[in-house]
């Protein structure tokens, strides 16, 4: 896939890769090399778009204003995210044939095609722009039940346009890539509490936090102490039991489709395995699975997987 088209300044092109290079830093494979070509691109263009869409909401988009420009607007817009996401969310409606003409920024003309070959609907990527405007809106989840219906929206749209993308989707696999990436979604929360925190977010429900008698300040100490610790522990067991019942789906499908899934339920699996592996103290950094505890997590999700024929 061209990010560019062939119509943008080299320049951009560097702009579009510093985005999807991103990948690499990911808990799961994004887009590996086994797979069709077809699906490859498709997978690169959604991961552009969900990875473009979570950096303007976290504030991480590269310097300079590039990508407000790109947007049409000041550059100095980049530090107000809720502008950049309405400017976003009305490129990307270009995307599916708004009448003011194709999409401005790259990494939405390379969605295009993968969108009108795949009968791709605006529904899921609506989803994750509205996450990130509940990210600036919202800090703090008080139940689990909260952060879940946030996960609805930051997480389960990837999966959704994953099925939709390799043409298996139906409503059980559905409901199973849910869980996975409710969990995916999870995972990386436990992981990241010390950067959340950098940016007055905490993504560990309150009420969890009053069970464990874990303060802010708690969060934001060098290394967890016992009570932090039992809290990353309890959060990490809610996640790795979203991430089994998620398995059917591998055992659902077929030939490398399968094992790309797997490749999902294995990444959260390696990462949970770090955290444990860390004694549950997130506060120093995120713990990350080797290359090799990744393998075997696959390995082990596709012996297990049921078969369904």
């Amino acid at each position: 896939m061209n990010p560019g088209h062939g119509t943008r300044p080299l320049s951009d092109t560097a702009h579009v890769s510093a985005t999807l290079d991103k990948a690499a830093a990911e808990n799961f494979p994004v887009a590996p090399a086994f797979l069709p070509r077809a699906w490859r691109d498709g997978l690169t263009a959604v991961y552009g778009y969900a990875r473009l869409v979570d950096d303007i909401g976290d504030g991480d988009l590269t310097p300079g204003g590039r990508d407000a420009v790109l947007l049409g607007l000041d550059p100095a817009a980049v530090d107000d995210p809720l502008t950049m996401l309405d400017a976003f969310e009305a490129d990307l409606l270009r995307v599916f044939g708004s009448a003011d003409g194709p999409p401005r920024h790259p990494l939405l003309l390379a969605l295009q095609p993968v969108v009108r070959a795949h009968g791709l609907t605006p529904e899921p990527f609506l989803g994750l722009i509205e996450a990130n405007r509940q990210d600036q809106r919202v800090t703090r989840y008080e139940t689990y039940g909260d952060l879940v219906a946030y996960c609805e929206l930051s997480a389960n749209p990837v999966g959704r346009l994953v099925l939709s993308l390799t043409g298996t989707g139906t409503p059980e696999r559905i409901r199973l890539s849910d869980a996975v990436c409710t969990a995916l979604q999870i995972v990386e929360h436990v992981q990241d509490v010390a950067e959340d925190l950098g940016r007055d977010r905490i993504y560990l429900p309150a009420e969890d936090m009053r069970r464990f008698h874990v303060s802010e300040a708690d969060l934001a100490a060098p290394s967890a102490g016992a009570s932090v610790r039992a809290l990353v522990a309890f959060e990490a067991e809610r996640a790795a039991a979203l991430l089994d019942e998620g398995v059917p789906l591998v055992g659902s499908v077929h030939g490398r489709l399968r094992l790309l899934l797997a490749g999902f339920v294995g990444g959260g699996r390696a990462a949970l395995r770090a955290v444990t592996a860390a004694g549950f103290d997130v506060l120093p950094g995120p713990p990350k699975p080797t290359k090799s505890g990744l393998l075997r997590e696959v390995a082990a999700v596709l012996r297990t997987a049921p078969r369904k024929r």
